[in-house]
C-alpha cells in the first residue's frame, strides 16, 4: 500500500492548514516506528511500516502542492500499483488532504472523486490519469468573509481552531489505519457518521 499525506514544503508552510495531510502522514509514521526520509527519485519524504504483514510505504511529497503528482505516480510504479485497475488503485493508494468543504476537524473518507479545485488533488489526479483512490479528507472549513482560498489554506491557524485540527490529524492517522486493515468501506462507515 501507499499512504501520501499532501503537504508544501519549507519551514515556512510548517503548521499551515493546508499541511494537515502531510501532518497526518508524519503522525502515523511516528506511531509505526517508521523514518520519513528524503528520496531524490521520487521527491519525496519516504518510510516504510509493517502493519499486519503489509508493508505500507509512506510518503510526502517534497515539491510544492501543485506537483505532488508528480511524485504520487513515481511511487505507485514503484509500489506496483496497477493506476488503470479501479478497485486495486482504491485498494492499494490512499491520499491524506486538507479539505475546504468540510468544517475545522471533521474528517471523511472517500474513494474517487473530484478535485473540488484543490491543487494537489488536481495534480494526482493528472499524473495518474485516474481518481479512484482512496481519501482521507481533513477539515480545514472555508475562508472568512472575502479572504481568497490560497491566503486561508497557507495561513497558520489561531489556537482554537489549531487545535481542533490537531485532534483531526490524529483521527486521520486513526482512519489510515482502518484503510490499511480493514479496507475503505469500513473506514467510511466508521468515521464519516461522526462528520
Amino acid at each position: 500500500m501507499l499512504v501520501v499525506g499532501l503537504a508544501n514544503p519549507g519551514a515556512e508552510f510548517d503548521g499551515t492548514r493546508h499541511n494537515v495531510g502531510g501532518d497526518a502522514v508524519a503522525e502515523f509514521a511516528h506511531r509505526h516506528g517508521a523514518r520519513l526520509r528524503a528520496d531524490k527519485r521520487s521527491s519525496a519524504l519516504v518510510g516504510d511500516a509493517r502493519i499486519d504483514g503489509t508493508r505500507v510505504v509512506l510518503a510526502v511529497p517534497t515539491t510544492y502542492m501543485n506537483d505532488s503528482g508528480r511524485a504520487v505516480v513515481v511511487l505507485a510504479r514503484r509500489a506496483g500499483i496497477d493506476i488503470g485497475d479501479g478497485d486495486e488503485l482504491a485498494a492499494r493508494l490512499v491520499v491524506v488532504h486538507d479539505e475546504l468543504d468540510l468544517p475545522p476537524g471533521r474528517l471523511k473518507v472517500k474513494v474517487g472523486g473530484g478535485d473540488a479545485g484543490h491543487n494537489g488533488l488536481r495534480s494526482v489526479d493528472q499524473h495518474l490519469h485516474a481518481r479512484g483512490y482512496t481519501r482521507v479528507r481533513i477539515g480545514i472549513g472555508k475562508p472568512p468573509g472575502r479572504q481568497a482560498g490560497a491566503d486561508y489554506v497557507l495561513r497558520r491557524p489561531g489556537r482554537a481552531e489549531r487545535e481542533l485540527l490537531a485532534v483531526a490529524v490524529a483521527e486521520a492517522a486513526d482512519a489510515v489505519e482502518v484503510v490499511v486493515r480493514e479496507g475503505a468501506e469500513t473506514a467510511m462507515n466508521r468515521f464519516n457518521v461522526r462528520a
